[in-house]
């Protein structure tokens, strides 16, 4: 080969994108995990657990990207993807099982069990809940929040697995915050209201899309002091805290989806949080 010809061969893989090494990141089951890869340009995609996640440019060679780990992934290795032109990067996230509490607890049949009118109503109730997870909300946050919308005790922590006379309920998707009835509830991140509305087992209820995929749902509520489709700057009050619907005393439920994952909110601070446990 002539030399000419192997100095600009050696010219153009100098220039050719280098595949970045593979990382490895550790999450447990309800994390928001951040990760920084070396990537750039418009069209790239983040891909992890069948879905696509939002990422930002750091700088003109690396970009951050959030993943949310859903409550129920299974512990192990999962692959993680960074496509672009021409690269593809294939790295690894192992999940690692929660430690979850399990509790008990044996109540009047009345209250475990509903007649099919109620059972109608409480599907309604769920089904509007779960349609905010998926609509789209204008806003491109970083997926992090600087404080609790509440202050107060966690009675129920997130991940909790509870047996109602025996038989399983699903696991508990957010964290209850006790605290006398009437605290402010105060919305950590600015966002637009989805839904402000009296519900059979949640009470009164708001959801707040903030965009990128990021919701998050306030439940038994003393009062509701915003209405559907209000913007809602960070700081402003979403109401106080109550025990309307189904609740034996005065606490708020906060549950966070993120790509319709079922996330720990408390991953979301930024520090360590100022709730105190029982």
């Amino acid at each position: 080969m002539p030399n000419y010809l192997m100095f600009a061969g050696l010219i153009l893989m100098a220039c050719l994108p280098q595949a970045a090494s593979a990382q490895q990141w550790q999450a447990v089951q309800g994390d928001v995990l951040l990760i920084e890869v070396p990537a750039a340009g418009r069209h790239l995609e983040v891909r992890a657990f069948g879905k696509a996640w939002p990422w930002k440019q750091i700088d003109g060679q690396h970009i951050k990207a959030w993943i949310g780990v859903d409550l129920t992934t299974k512990a192990g290795d999962h692959k993680l993807l960074v496509r672009g032109e021409p690269i593809e990067q294939r790295h690894v996230i192992r999940v690692n099982a929660g430690s979850f509490r399990i509790s008990r607890i044996e109540v009047a049949k009345k209250m475990a069990e509903f007649d099919a009118a109620t059972l109608k109503h409480i599907r309604e109730d769920q089904a509007a809940i779960k349609a905010t997870y998926s609509m789209q909300v204008e806003g491109d946050p970083d997926i992090g929040i600087h404080k609790e919308p509440a202050e107060g005790i966690i009675s129920t922590p997130f991940g909790a697995q509870r047996y109602v006379n025996g038989e399983p309920r699903s696991p508990h998707s957010g964290i209850d915050i006790a605290a006398p009835e009437g605290t402010p509830v105060i919305n950590p991140l600015a966002g637009r209201v989805l839904l402000a509305r009296p519900m059979y087992l949640n009470g009164n209820t708001v959801v707040i899309g903030h965009g990128n995929g990021l919701v998050m749902v306030y439940s038994h509520l003393h009062s509701l002091s915003v209405k559907e489709g209000e913007w809602l700057e960070a700081g402003s009050r979403i109401g106080g805290i109550g025990m309307t619907g189904r609740a034996t005393g005065p606490h708020l439920h906060w549950g966070v989806r993120f790509n319709q994952a079922r996330i720990n909110p408390l991953t979301l601070l930024s520090g360590t949080s100022n709730l105190k446990k029982e």
